[in-house]
């Protein structure tokens, strides 16, 4: 491999370098978060999780969180308590910059939908309106045989 060439810089070389290295971080990642007035709560709960999404009015997700990625495992992560605990971390996670007034978009059948709301509700979010998109099949496919035991 050889010898390892080891350089050393002067001050106003380090000076410039770290100027272009902060410009560039301005420029790239210095995005800063502004607060949003309002925005959308999709709740997705379906038998096996609830799945909760924080976006703009525009449709950008802010956050989400789910009762699995909050280590809920089995059949706990569709509980109604895991839906509240939830709601309760995605407020920590956009309580600087997410919105106060929310329309609420409900999916699925689970037992969390309704908790879910609740906690938003608790949480002192204004709902403005709740939508159920709930999908309702129109007499699709056959359904499976039924299942004996």
């Amino acid at each position: 491999m050889g010898k390892k060439k080891v350089t050393t810089q002067s001050n106003e070389a380090a000076l410039k370098e770290g100027a272009a290295v902060d410009a560039a971080v301005a420029k790239a990642g210095g995005k800063k978060s502004k607060r949003v007035e309002k925005g959308r709560v999709y709740i997705n709960a379906s038998y096996n999780n609830t799945v909760i999404t924080v976006t703009d009015a525009t449709g950008n997700v802010l956050a989400w969180a789910s009762a699995g990625s909050l280590g809920f495992s089995g059949p706990k992560k569709a509980t109604p308590f895991a839906s509240s605990k939830v709601i309760a971390a995605l407020v920590e996670k956009i309580q600087s910059t997410g919105p106060k007034e929310v329309d609420v978009i409900v999916k699925g059948i689970g037992s969390g939908r309704d908790s879910a709301i609740r906690a938003l509700i608790t949480e002192g979010f204004t709902i403005d309106s709740i939508k159920d998109v709930t999908p309702v099949p129109h007499n699709g496919p056959r359904p499976p045989k039924v299942r004996r035991v």
